[in-house]
């Protein structure tokens, strides 16, 4: 039933598919411990408080002589509740909305910390101002009472909702130390704003696991890449070989060594699609274990490339650990690649055991992924498209990358010379049934 469930969910349109979503904002803010007391400056548009009733006039223009109440009942209800703030795990109480401001769309004084505590705590904007109040936004400073400013913070956001699609920004500003920034789409969950080693290694095994999750392209392959084979040995050779050629491109990207162009993740991205409809093909035609390896391995070098594209955004959660980071997001997808295994292989053995002989089984499911994997080629293509290739300069920069690329072929021959070793002439003349 996965595997049937999983062709359902590939050939959905992805129009039928994708929630609509009527507004974009972005909200900023600051978190600043100091003492026994925890600072947050929050700015969100007005436009994102959509279920508050303010007070308007004429057109819809902010009846600002009336609106500072309603605000520090928005701020109250609908803004603190949604920027849950942890200490040493815990959450912390209420806080207490100790001023809000209504300010210009054109306002920048959110831009440091001491500009905008200034103006939040400045008088507010003229009874007169004629603002409409969907294009206003909204300042609050709230007030934590905190054990130590040298805590370990913490903080779930809660933002996004259906309908409103959010974007964070905050800055998190420790007493005697460099100031981080984050910035984030959504909900990410509890983000550590000085995460510790082991809480960065937890949420990057996380992230690596929902990764695998994140879009079908990495599970259909794996799914196409093992349904021809039934023996725990055979599977155990396969998947082995993808994992390592993966980890190998995943921690090259680490160093840097991939094109630093606009048109290389298309390119990627077009090649994983390649990748699934030629082991389509290679599942309806007929294939070893030896050769299926071959490409397993092939292949992903091109997947740990696709991998690694999503790691630089979420490497602001890791902290000063990025090393710890990077191991724990490797980790993290081989979890979650063994979880798509533990979850598919017995639902293949069920339907060609029970429903359709294997060979037949095996053409009709590579049928229908072929089928997914041609409309994904084809729309990244057409991406790829719109990018011009232009040769790198060839400067100090170009050789030293090469010399990283003549590295990294090396190592990639002796992992392949060692694992044609270990796969022998007995496992080379397995066949597809085995």
């Amino acid at each position: 039933m996965a595997a049937l469930t999983l062709l359902w969910l590939i050939t959905i349109p992805s129009k039928v598919a994708a929630q609509i979503i009527v507004r974009d904002v972005t909200v900023q803010a600051l978190v600043r411990p100091q003492g026994r007391q925890l600072q947050m400056l929050v700015r969100v548009p007005l436009g994102a408080l959509r279920d508050v009733d303010l007070p308007t006039y004429g057109i819809g223009y902010l009846n600002l002589g009336l609106a500072d109440s309603p605000l520090r009942e928005a701020a109250r209800l609908r803004v603190a509740p949604d920027l849950q703030i942890y200490e040493d795990g815990q959450p912390l109480n209420a806080p207490q909305v100790a001023a809000v401001r209504v300010s210009l769309p054109s306002d920048r004084s959110f831009m440091t910390y001491d500009g905008a505590l200034a103006h939040i705590r400045s008088p507010r904007l003229p009874n007169d101002t004629e603002l409409y109040w969907e294009q206003g936004v909204l300042d609050v400073l709230l007030e934590y009472s905190i054990r130590s400013d040298r805590s370990n913070f913490s903080i779930d956001t809660s933002l996004e909702r259906p309908g409103l699609r959010v974007n964070t920004v905050l800055r998190f500003l420790p007493p005697e130390s460099i100031g981080r920034l984050f910035e984030f789409p959504g909900n990410p969950g509890r983000v550590w704003l000085d995460p510790k080693w082991h809480q960065a290694a937890r949420r990057f095994v996380v992230l690596g696991f929902e990764q695998i999750f994140d879009g079908l392209n990495h599970l259909v392959f794996l799914l196409c890449m093992v349904i021809p084979f039934r023996r725990a040995r055979t599977i155990t050779i396969i998947v082995t070989a993808f994992i390592v050629a993966h980890s190998v491109t995943l921690t090259a990207s680490a160093f840097r060594l991939a094109p630093n162009v606009l048109w290389f993740q298309p390119f990627i991205e077009t090649l994983v699609a390649v990748s699934i409809i030629y082991m389509a093909f290679e599942n309806m035609l007929g294939t070893k274990v030896e050769r299926r390896a071959r490409s397993a391995f092939g292949f992903g070098l091109v997947h740990g490339l696709a991998f690694s594209f999503a790691l630089p955004e979420m490497l602001q959660f890791g902290g000063a650990h990025v090393v710890v980071s990077r191991l724990s997001f490797n980790i993290g997808i081989e979890i979650g690649l063994l979880f798509g295994l533990v979850l598919l292989l017995p639902a293949l053995s069920v339907l060609f055991r029970r429903v359709v002989a294997q060979r037949i089984g095996t053409i009709v499911l590579s049928v229908f992924i072929a089928h997914s994997g041609w409309h994904w080629m084809t729309e990244r293509m057409g991406e790829l498209s719109q990018y011009r290739f232009q040769w790198p300069p060839f400067d100090a920069f170009f050789f030293a990358s090469a010399m990283r690329w003549a590295m990294l072929v090396v190592i990639i021959a002796g992992i392949l010379w060692m694992g044609r070793g270990f796969l022998g002439p007995s496992t080379s003349r397995a066949e597809v049934n085995r």
